[in-house]
């Protein structure tokens, strides 16, 4: 079965965007950039809300950018044909290889862990996220924690989620004084 893995960056304090909306910090260095082109590979469905869709339109035309450098080009060419679907009740249409869903996050998830296929299911925005861990379907947390305290925002866990047992998967520093977090959601096994 395919696993549902929730994937961002994150302030030290626990943050996706800070208390003005801006995310200028989560900019990663060239090596966390190369840790993303590899992480992006391991993906086979994205799923987003329509803050992020929003944000990463992007990268859907950005190969058109001849100021782009070869890591940037690596990214778009993964990212472009990857199946993304975008939850929203307010869109009415997306671009690239997306398809709109104005709602039903878990049958979306199951109906995908269902279907033959190679890849994770990728979650990202922390809207979108929190839905999904209150139905007990994500199956890896993954952060990458930038070293900015940003004081307030969006939080990367929602703050009424129950309790969840993780386990250590990986670990990972970056030069630039980034760390990598991964756990997995450590089940009990059904008797």
């Amino acid at each position: 079965m395919r696993s549902v893995t929730y994937s961002m960056g994150v302030s030290l304090d626990g943050y996706i965007v800070g208390p003005d909306g801006g995310f200028d910090w989560t900019e990663p260095d060239e090596d966390v950039f190369r840790f993303w082109i590899d992480e992006i590979r391991q993906v086979g469905v994205h799923l987003m809300g329509r803050r992020l869709y929003e944000t990463m339109l992007y990268w859907e035309t950005a190969d058109q950018d001849p100021s782009l450098g070869d890591p940037e080009r690596e990214w778009t060419s993964l990212w472009k044909p990857l199946p993304k679907v975008v939850f929203s009740t307010t869109l009415s249409a997306v671009q690239g290889n997306a398809r709109l869903v104005s709602g039903g996050l878990a049958e979306e998830i199951e109906r995908l862990r269902a279907e033959p296929g190679e890849g994770d299911i990728a979650i990202g925005g922390a809207t979108l996220a929190a839905e999904a861990a209150a139905s007990g379907l994500i199956d890896e947390y993954q952060a990458m924690v930038h070293p900015v305290l940003v004081g307030g925002g969006i939080p990367f866990f929602p703050r009424n989620e129950r309790r969840v047992d993780l386990e250590l998967v990986e670990t990972r520093t970056f030069n630039s004084k980034f760390v990598y977090l991964r756990y997995r959601v450590a089940r009990q096994a059904e008797l």
